[in-house]
Parts: structure tokens; sequence; C-alpha cells
């Protein structure tokens, strides 16, 4: 299995007028990997899952996310977003948004990265870290060592 994450996946002045083209710009880079094989498949899967509930968590934090046939392993992109991009939480816009990508038969790689990930998440020093990160490979060590304990 490749990394969760690499730097080709991180955003650091993400841009989006809303989490729809969040989600666009960071299932791209997903898509430029080859871990995404049909962008806009992928990304009404995404859109599917956002309209059961928000993906949007307390923090500035947004978390859009779907198990998809068109993702062919585990991926995690990232995104920081100076303007702030409304994933409908209830304490406003997220400056953090991390895609999460599975395949369609990966439920448990799926639900233990999101489990994971909040459960760090909650943590003002790890948020900190990733609103300080002057590069993508600092986000990419930070969450290999605070998410998956490497």
């Amino acid at each position: 299995m490749s990394d969760l994450i690499t730097p080709d996946f991180v955003d650091l002045d993400l841009v989006a007028a809303d989490r729809h083209e969040a989600a666009f710009s960071l299932a791209s880079r997903l898509a430029d990997d080859g871990r995404v094989t049909d962008l806009a498949g992928f990304l009404a899967d995404v859109r599917a899952r956002e309209e059961q509930m928000p993906t949007g968590i307390e923090g500035g934090i947004g978390i859009p996310h779907a198990r998809s046939a068109h993702v062919t392993e585990p991926t995690l992109a990232f995104g920081r977003s100076a303007a702030g991009i409304d994933f409908r939480a209830e304490d406003g816009p997220a400056d953090l948004v991390f895609l999460i990508a599975a395949p369609a038969g990966g439920d448990t790689d799926h639900l233990t990265i999101l489990a994971s990930l909040a459960r760090r998440l909650v943590h003002a020093s790890f948020r900190q870290a990733l609103r300080d990160a002057t590069d993508p490979q600092t986000v990419v060590d930070l969450v290999n060592k605070e998410v998956l304990g490497r």
C-alpha cells in the first residue's frame, strides 16, 4: 500500500468558493495521481455523503469523505484555506479541510482513518501545527506521526 498522504495531496493555499469546489480541488490532486479513476463519479459520491450529514466539525474543520468505486486505495488530501469554506459546521467556516477517499470495499480503512483523524483534531496543538505548517511535507509528517502513529 502506498502512503496515505503525500506532499502532492496537500494544498496550503486552497481557494474555493464552497465545499463542493474545495472537494473538486483536492480530489483533482488524487485523480492526477491515479488514486481516483473517475473524478466526476467520485465527487458525486462525496456530494451524496455530504447531503446525508454536514462534514464540518467544530474548530474550523471540514472532512468531506466517501467510499467510492472510483478510488483505488485509501487516500487523504489536505487543504488549508485562508478565507475559510462553509462545511455547515455550527461554529462557522473551515480553514482546515481533509478529503478522505476510500475504495468502495474499504469500510474499515475509511472508518479507521476518519476516527483516528477526528481523535487528533480535537487537540488544539494539532490543529495549530497544521495552521502553522510552511510546506506540504510538514503536513505529511504531522499526519503520519499524529494520525497514523508513524
